[in-house]
């Protein structure tokens, strides 16, 4: 086999590093909320057709050229309701978490920006609509990324340092680190620990999200019937990740929320649940992902 592949099979190749988390942790736990709220697809967002993922509307393709009630009112949900339950919940237990920002989200909701900025939780940049960034133009691309840096920067007072599209173009990381000032971006789902890559000749560094252990799960084919099934998956996994960092290979866990699916009365509960799980175990580093990044670039800078 001739010529350069564009994917890495291989990683750490059973022997990642030794993170080194602060106070020997056996296990680092982002908990991350996605705040994408009136970033969606609609027509009164200049789009040609309404949105259709990860709302419990039911429907499975998109209403052309109108806009939809259903899909609407759903998303409505969670940045009337289910954003404040989960931020509650999250002051409630002391955990120190993640924000996803959609940075038209941010705009069209300043009372959620001002939850975020009094919380001290660290903001990712989650593009600034919440769209399929695949064919796109490049220039307009760019020129989002740089609206969404704006939007989170006036949100919560200082700029991001990290990026999570969700649903990127071939060119999204390319861009991300030609605009500069990100330490990392979140747009993989292939490791249980950070790493370095390269991108335009330079070292970039990579903090693995999930889609597994995420409440998207819950509308996302059904797998996940109710708040049980997302409770016992995410303990399970907790449960492997804690253990092995206890066998001396510890490792990273992610945990993806949406304000209008783990915020809803029948399913939040499954969250609280987790949570006293994680918090009742030693070992535990719950932190924000820019945290995990500047440990990373501390302990284990680029080659």
């Amino acid at each position: 086999m001739s010529g350069t592949y564009p994917r890495d099979l291989i990683g750490y190749a059973g022997h990642p590093p030794n993170p080194a988390w602060p106070g020997d942790a056996r296990i680092a736990v982002s908990i991350v909320l996605n705040v994408e709220e009136g970033g969606e697809y609609s027509i009164l967002h200049g789009d040609d057709h309404a949105e259709y993922v990860l709302t419990d509307s039911g429907v499975s393709t998109p209403l052309m050229g109108a806009r939809d009630l259903n899909v609407e009112s759903a998303f409505n949900y969670g940045s009337r309701t289910g954003f404040w339950n989960v931020m509650r919940l999250l002051r409630q237990r002391s955990v120190q978490a993640t924000i996803y920002a959609v940075g038209m989200a941010l705009e069209r909701n300043p009372r959620a920006a001002a939850e975020i900025r009094g919380s001290g939780f660290d903001v990712v940049c989650h593009g600034y609509r919440w769209i399929d960034y695949h064919g796109v133009p490049e220039a307009v691309e760019r020129a989002h990324i740089a609206q969404n840096v704006a939007a989170v920067t006036a949100a919560v007072g200082r700029a991001p340092i990290g990026w999570y599209t969700g649903r990127p173009s071939p060119n999204t990381r390319r861009l991300v680190v030609e605009h500069g000032g990100f330490l990392y971006d979140c747009d993989a789902y292939d490791d249980d620990l950070p790493y370095w890559t390269e991108v335009a000749d330079k070292p970039h560094l990579i903090l693995p999200y999930s889609l597994d252990n995420n409440d998207a799960r819950l509308n996302r084919g059904g797998d996940f019937a109710g708040s049980d099934d997302f409770f016992a998956y995410c303990r399970d996994a907790f449960d492997y990740l804690h253990r092995e960092g206890g066998d001396g290979r510890p490792r990273m866990m992610s945990i993806g929320l949406h304000s209008r699916l783990i915020g809803r009365p029948g399913r939040i509960g499954g969250l609280a649940r987790l949570l006293d799980h994680i918090q009742r175990h030693e070992g535990v580093w719950l932190t924000g992902r820019d945290a995990i990044a500047r440990h990373w670039i501390a302990r284990h800078p680029p080659c």
